[in-house]
């Protein structure tokens, strides 16, 4: 008498596996994980910029909220321009104009955050109001689970049909209304 499996049994083993295999594929949705990785980093990321500002409205004396480098006039990414930036520089020449190095103590973080993909659709925006020491900071969420937070934010870009359109940003700060 043989021992072993036959050809059948073998075939029935792997069929079974890469059924098991799909299943557990379409149940994790890796490429959801991801995105909703990158979501919880960009929020986490503008939470840290708005707390750095925060240090800095309050330890400086006569601070300035530039408006910042994006133009209300090109309303087509983030508060204006699609310019993809790399500069992390915390002394107002990085993507927010904020001299945050004038902060007592120095700079509450070592440089800015670059969103997760940084590109023209994923980026960060920042927006100051110097008269009223009032600021806005926002990003564009990607993942199913989380997208849905930049239309019930409290901020005025909350029309959101695509989740890519010009008016869908998840936008935190101290400006009322968030709609610098």
């Amino acid at each position: 008498m043989k021992k072993g499996f036959t050809l059948i049994e073998l075939l029935i083993v792997i069929a079974i596996l890469a059924i098991l295999a799909v299943t557990v594929i379409l149940v994790l949705n890796p490429v959801q994980i991801l995105a909703q990785s990158r979501d919880v980093q960009r929020m986490s990321d503008i939470a840290t910029v708005k707390s750095a500002v925060a240090a800095y409205l309050t330890t400086v004396s006569g601070p300035t909220l530039s408006a910042g480098p994006y133009s209300t006039a090109d309303v087509t990414c983030g508060f204006g321009t699609c310019t993809v930036t790399t500069s992390t520089a915390v002394s107002g020449s990085g993507w927010m104009a904020v001299d945050l190095t004038s902060t007592t103590g120095g700079s509450p973080i070592a440089s800015l955050p670059i969103d997760p993909t940084n590109s023209a659709i994923y980026q960060y925006a920042y927006k100051g109001d110097d008269t009223n020491k009032t600021f806005e900071l926002n990003a564009r969420l990607e993942s199913t689970k989380y997208r849905t937070q930049m239309g019930t934010d409290g901020g005025d870009d909350s029309s959101c049909s695509t989740y890519t359109e010009s008016t869908c940003y998840y936008e935190i700060g101290t400006d009322p209304g968030l709609d610098l």
